[in-house]
């Protein structure tokens, strides 16, 4: 994935004060237009008490206490290992802990067989645990706009086969899945992924293919949703993304953009048990929470009312309640420090998103997340990944941040983990 800061960051300030699994892809944070209605955060019950959501189905591990899975055999754990060996005696602890926190497996590749024989061998791992695992499907055809975690399947009806296949491995077993990060978030139809630039295409793109992304996307929903012990969550960005309401593309673009509330319902979010947030990126929990607030009653409002688009004060007079506005969950694993923001004027293209510097691991994941509408803390980017081989506007092809060339997306970077860890808020225990 790439992306870049725009200027919604600026304006939710001033309104708020093979299959290739275990590879997360690299963050998003790409520009749009400011964001159109005032956000308000929910006020948060005490630690740990939720209630069932607009769609609450039978099933959802994310309904009460859960216990997540912890992989074996990790990154961490083996750089640890080698830490040791060397007699870097502190770093090898934090990466031993860092290892023992539940991260999500990402299946990214390979055949319907692949898939289904290495989702089903996870899913006995977990079971053996008695722990549920975090699954990310992120093959969608076209994911990133062929950019740094570029691929996908060759076609919808290749994609369909897979989600069947990967479908038929969670099978009657306990998961939560996390549906294509920025499957709905960055769409074919951005106006800068057909810019030219950073591997995009340069060139007008087919509209039919964004129809064809939420047949895909609704595909995955009903398909997931039928298994009877799956939580189903699908993308909404992160909060210095996308608007909630539709927009101007600017850019010169005669077309109108969808925004989150508009490609959600369209993705099939009412079936779904919810949306995440933050998958791969490194806003701050309080900023995510009441942006997720928004668009759950945002959703409600649509759903009820049959209106376009949410003014602030339908915001206000939307009732804040978790029986019926659509629940989320938040990636928090890198995002204990809050965002970068990179020094005024430094950088043409400063890629805040992509490899930040000083940032820490986030709150652990967990299900007592303090307010009924987050079902769930989870560490579904994987810690110590790289987001891409970052240049910030120079020639390259170092990162100027670093002064040495960045790990492709998706690559081990064992001194970026163990930043990560050192600065983790709260601590790494």
């Amino acid at each position: 994935m790439r992306a870049r800061i725009g200027p919604v960051a600026v304006a939710l300030a001033a309104v708020t004060g093979t299959v290739v699994t275990g590879t997360a892809a690299s963050a998003q944070a790409t520009g749009s237009p400011a964001r159109d209605v005032t956000t308000a955060a929910v006020a948060a019950p005490a630690a740990g008490t939720r209630t069932a959501g607009h769609a609450a189905r039978p099933g959802n591990p994310l309904d009460g206490p859960a216990r997540f899975y912890v992989e074996p055999d990790t990154n961490a754990g083996r750089q640890a290992k080698v830490w040791a060996r060397e007699g870097r005696t502190q770093d090898a602890a934090h990466m031993r802990a860092l290892s023992r926190v539940s991260q999500a497996v990402w299946f990214t590749d390979g055949t319907p067989d692949e898939v289904r024989k290495a989702v089903r061998a996870t899913m006995r791992d977990a079971a053996r645990q008695k722990s549920v695992p975090v699954l990310v499907a992120y093959y969608v055809p076209g994911r990133d706009c062929s950019q740094y975690s570029a691929g996908g399947a060759p076609s919808e009806q290749a994609y369909r086969a897979w989600i069947k296949a990967f479908a038929e491995g969670v099978g009657g077993g306990e998961a939560v899945v996390i549906v294509e990060p920025d499957g709905l978030a960055l769409l074919s139809s951005e106006p800068w992924c057909n810019e030219g630039g950073g591997g995009s295409t340069g060139q007008p793109e087919d509209m039919a293919l964004v129809e064809q992304r939420f047949r895909e996307i609704g595909f995955a929903v009903d398909t997931l949703t039928r298994l009877p012990r799956t939580g189903v969550y699908i993308d909404a960005g992160h909060s210095a993304w996308q608007s909630i309401n539709d927009y101007d593309a600017g850019y010169g673009e005669p077309r109108a953009q969808l925004g989150i509330v508009s490609r959600l319902l369209r993705g099939g979010v009412a079936k779904a048990d919810g949306f995440f947030l933050n998958v791969s990126n490194y806003r701050a929990d309080a900023e995510l929470v009441s942006y997720g607030t928004d668009v759950a009653k945002c959703i409600r409002f649509r759903q009820r009312t049959g209106a376009a688009s949410c003014t602030p004060d339908d915001l206000a007079a939307e009732p804040a309640d978790p029986r019926r506005l659509t629940h989320f969950v938040i990636d928090t694993s890198r995002n204990g420090q809050g965002p970068w923001i990179a020094p005024p004027g430094k950088y043409t293209d400063p890629q805040e998103w992509c490899n930040p510097p000083g940032r820490g691991l986030g709150a652990r994941p967990s299900t007592r997340t303090g307010n009924e509408l987050v079902d769930a803390f989870l560490w579904v980017k994987r810690p110590g990944e790289s987001d891409g081989q970052c240049t910030r506007g120079t020639p390259g092809p170092a990162d100027p941040e670093y002064g040495s060339v960045d790990p492709a997306a998706g690559q081990w970077w064992p001194e970026y983990a163990l930043g990560l860890a050192q600065r983790a808020a709260p601590p790494l225990r």
